[in-house]
Order: structure tokens, then C-alpha cells, then sequence
């Protein structure tokens, strides 16, 4: 016959069976395993997914950039064409030469009964007797002086000595060479194409390379005293 257990259940011994409380701890443990791992993840997506957001700002930037950077290029190659333009207009300003100045006080100077048969000149230096551009002893070159060169007919031998007089006074003349004084035998008579029984001088004139620090005033209808007036 089976025992049977007379006390109430809720005073009867309990027996820890095997194992019983062990599965809780695990499970627990499981879970917290989990729990890590998914916060784990969620961490890692949020960094990958700011590294992405960090490196398309990055590269939406340099596009930016680099388009600037195309769009002011031609500002830039503008700016260079300025540059060189600037640079070639002040070069050839460099070397002009008020040439319209020269012919007015030459036509103020010539004696009477003498006059011009041609006249050439040049800034570099080569007008009529070919004068060469100065050198100084270091590898650079001086500043060229410009020459004119002047052919003409006049009555005598002084005439010609004045005109050379005169042509010293001129506005930048630094020097005044006579070429060649002669008069012709024959006796025809003189043209505007031929000097005919007159003299004919040559006379080649250099000018300063540079404008002189003072001018001698302008305006006058006679020739100045300076240009040898009066005559």
C-alpha cells in the first residue's frame, strides 16, 4: 500500500530539485549576450552610416570647389592676357618720340632761302649716319638715343654753320654732326629736287634717350634767341 503524506502542502520540507535554478541564469545570461551584441551593432551602423554622411559632404565640397576653381580660371587667364597687354603698350611707349615736335623747331630754325630737301629718323639710333645703340661695360645695354637725319639746301657755308648752331638748342639734342657741306659746279639753278649752285648739308642729330628734367616754354610764333632769332 502507497504512503501517504498527511501534512498540508504548505508546511511540507521543499526539496531543491536538480538543476532547477540554474536555467534562469542562463537565460538571463543569453539575454544580456544579445542585448550587447544588438547595442553593439546599432553603434557600429550609426558610425558606418555618419562615416558616409562625412565622406559624400566631403566629396559634394571639393566638387564645389574644383567648379569655382574652373569657373575663375578664365579670370585668371584674363587677368594674364591684362598683364602682358599692359606690359606691351608700356614698352612701346617707351620708345615714341615726339618727332611732330622736331619738325616745328626745325622749320623755326632754317635760315632764309634754305630749306629741306628729306629728312629721316629713327628711335633706335640708325637714322641717316647709322648710329649704333650705346653698350656700357656690363652685359645690359643703355637706353638707345634716338637720331634724325637732315639733307637741305642753303645759300652759303654759314647758313650751314647756323643751322648746326641752332639745332644744338632743340628740345632733348644732345649732339648735332655735320656729314657733309658741298656746292655743286654746275651752275643750274636750284629745285626743290636739287640744290643746284647752293650748298647741300647733311647733318645728323641725336637726341637725349631720355625727356630732360625742364622744358624751355612753348607758344612762340618767332624764332626764340636761344635758336640763334634774328636772322
Amino acid at each position: 500500500m502507497r504512503p501517504v503524506n498527511l501534512i498540508p502542502q504548505d508546511q511540507r520540507r521543499r526539496v531543491r530539485t536538480e538543476g532547477g535554478g540554474n536555467g534562469a541564469y542562463v537565460a538571463l545570461a543569453v539575454l544580456g549576450i544579445l542585448l550587447a551584441l544588438v547595442v553593439s551593432y546599432v553603434l557600429t551602423s550609426n558610425q558606418v552610416t555618419e562615416r558616409k554622411n562625412e565622406t559624400a559632404a566631403a566629396q559634394a565640397e571639393a566638387d564645389r570647389l574644383e567648379a569655382e576653381a574652373a569657373s575663375r580660371a578664365a579670370y585668371s587667364d584674363f587677368a594674364q592676357i591684362a598683364q602682358t597687354r599692359l606690359q606691351s603698350v608700356a614698352a612701346v611707349a617707351s620708345t615714341r618720340f615726339d618727332w611732330e615736335r622736331v619738325m616745328r623747331e626745325v622749320a623755326l630754325i632754317m635760315p632764309a632761302g634754305s630749306w629741306l630737301q628729306s629728312a629721316d629718323a629713327s628711335v633706335a639710333g640708325t637714322a641717316g649716319g647709322g648710329v649704333a645703340p650705346a653698350t656700357t661695360t656690363t652685359s645690359s645695354v643703355a637706353p638707345v638715343s634716338p637720331t634724325a637725319n637732315f639733307v637741305g639746301c642753303t645759300p652759303d657755308q654759314e647758313d650751314a654753320a647756323r643751322i648746326m648752331v641752332r639745332m644744338r638748342q632743340m628740345h632733348r639734342v644732345q649732339d648735332v654732326k655735320l656729314n657733309g657741306s658741298t656746292q655743286a659746279e654746275s651752275g643750274s639753278p636750284a629745285t626743290v629736287e636739287s640744290c643746284g649752285d647752293l650748298y647741300t648739308f647733311d647733318v645728323t642729330v641725336t637726341f637725349s634717350p631720355v625727356e630732360p628734367v625742364s622744358e624751355r616754354p612753348r607758344g612762340a610764333t618767332r624764332v626764340p634767341a636761344s635758336l640763334g632769332g634774328g636772322s
